[in-house]
C-alpha cells in the first residue's frame, strides 16, 4: 500500500496533459481517495473534488467508472448487502415460494426448540407464519409449533463499493470499501 501512496503522490506532480493521461489521472485520484479508511475520503478535503465529479458523471448516460491502470485496479466491485449475523445464511424470500424480493436480501435460519423428542402437535400455529416486533418472520414447520424457519432483513453494507488492489509485492490483493454518500 506504500508504494501505491507514493505512486498516487508522483502523480500529482507529473502534469500529465493528454486527455487519456487526464482520464488515468482522475481514475487514480479516485482509487486513492476511495482507499482511504481513517478518514473515509469525505474527510480528506482534496478527496471532494474528483469523488464529486465522479458522482456527477454516474449520473449522466454512457458513464464509464474512471480506472488507475497503474494503481492495479479496474472498475470497483458492488456488495449492496453485508453478511447474515453468524448462524444465518442468505437467501431471497421467506420461503421456497417467496421470490418476489431477489438478490438475496433476506437472512434465514432453521429453528428447533423440542426438547427430548416432545411435539406440540396441534397448534394453533401449525404451518403458520408469525412476525415478531423486530421484524423477524417465523414460519412454523406443519403443526409442529416448536420447530420453525425465521427470516429476517438482511443487513445493508454502509460501504457497499470495493475496489481489491493487488500488492506488486507480495502478490496479495486487499480490499477497500468505501460509499459515494456525500
Amino acid at each position: 500500500m506504500k508504494y501505491l501512496l507514493a505512486f498516487f503522490a508522483s502523480m500529482a506532480f507529473a502534469g500529465l496533459a493528454t486527455t487519456s493521461a487526464d482520464a488515468s489521472e482522475w481514475g487514480c485520484e479516485v482509487l486513492l481517495c476511495a482507499a482511504s479508511s481513517n478518514p473515509s475520503w469525505r474527510g480528506v478535503e482534496s478527496c471532494h473534488p474528483p469523488m464529486e465529479k465522479l458522482i456527477s458523471a454516474m449520473k449522466e448516460p454512457g458513464f464509464s467508472w474512471p480506472t488507475c491502470p497503474e494503481g492495479g485496479a479496474g472498475s470497483p466491485g458492488y456488495e449492496r448487502y453485508a453478511e447474515c449475523p453468524a448462524g444465518w445464511t442468505p437467501t431471497d424470500g421467506d420461503d421456497q415460494h417467496s421470490m418476489s424480493v431477489r438478490g438475496q436480501s433476506r437472512c434465514m435460519r432453521a429453528v428447533n426448540q423440542c426438547r427430548g423428542g416432545q411435539r406440540f402437535l396441534g397448534s394453533s400455529n401449525g404451518g403458520q407464519r408469525r412476525t415478531t416486533s423486530d421484524g423477524v418472520t417465523r414460519i412454523f414447520s406443519g403443526t409442529n409449533s416448536c420447530s420453525f424457519t425465521e427470516y429476517k432483513a438482511r443487513p445493508l453494507r454502509s460501504d457497499p463499493y470495493y475496489f481489491d488492489i493487488k500488492d506488486d509485492q507480495t502478490s496479495q490483493s486487499s480490499r477497500f470499501w468505501f460509499n459515494l454518500d456525500l
